[in-house]
């Protein structure tokens, strides 16, 4: 009986609150879609190889992150420099029903980069996703302590322990023009 009850009535709960927006409070989205929205716009800034057979290489990255209007996720689109040699970078990711996060970092595994598999939002400052390529698993963290700093940590598993490769510290960049001469 009591399975009944909750077999009419919970349709009808989700029905009268999916309006409302209180579904998504309910599931969780809300540090989901605040920590999305803060990485909108133009970030900069400086990274480096800290383990591998490139370590120490330093590089400057320049990206634009944007979200998917009726979806949870996120796009950092642009590129790094490494002296006069730019490689193009990116990561996409989007909420995939209840398979959680799912995307690609440099194109994923079927071209350079690695599949996004997995990962949550934390809060509304931090994100951890999965990433994998054929034996090679790890993570990527971005997180955003203020609203014009972010940190990005690429760490892959080796010997069961996670050991950072890639490190980004981006500024937001405002949409100010340089040069510009107030009037008195």
């Amino acid at each position: 009986m009591r399975s009944v009850i909750l077999s009419c009535v919970l349709p009808a709960t989700v029905a009268i609150a999916a309006p409302l927006g209180l579904v998504e409070k309910a599931f969780g989205a809300e540090p989901d879609k605040q920590f999305f929205h803060s990485v909108e716009g133009r970030w900069v800034g400086p990274g480096e190889i800290i383990a591998g057979k490139y370590k120490g290489t330093k590089f400057t990255c320049d990206f634009n992150g944007s979200t998917p209007a009726s979806k949870l996720g996120m796009t950092l689109d642009g590129g790094c420099r490494v002296g006069v040699f730019t490689q193009k970078m990116s990561a996409s990711v989007e909420r995939k029903g209840r398979d959680g996060y799912r995307g690609t970092f440099m194109g994923g595994s079927t071209e350079s980069g690695m599949d996004i598999v997995g990962g949550n939002v934390v809060d509304a400052q931090k994100v951890v996703f999965t990433i994998n390529r054929k034996q090679l698993n790890g993570v990527m963290q971005a997180r955003v302590p203020d609203g014009n700093s972010m940190t990005v940590t690429v760490a892959v598993r080796v010997n069961n322990q996670l050991v950072p490769v890639i490190g980004m510290s981006l500024k937001r960049i405002d949409s100010v023009e340089v040069g510009a001469i107030a009037k008195n």
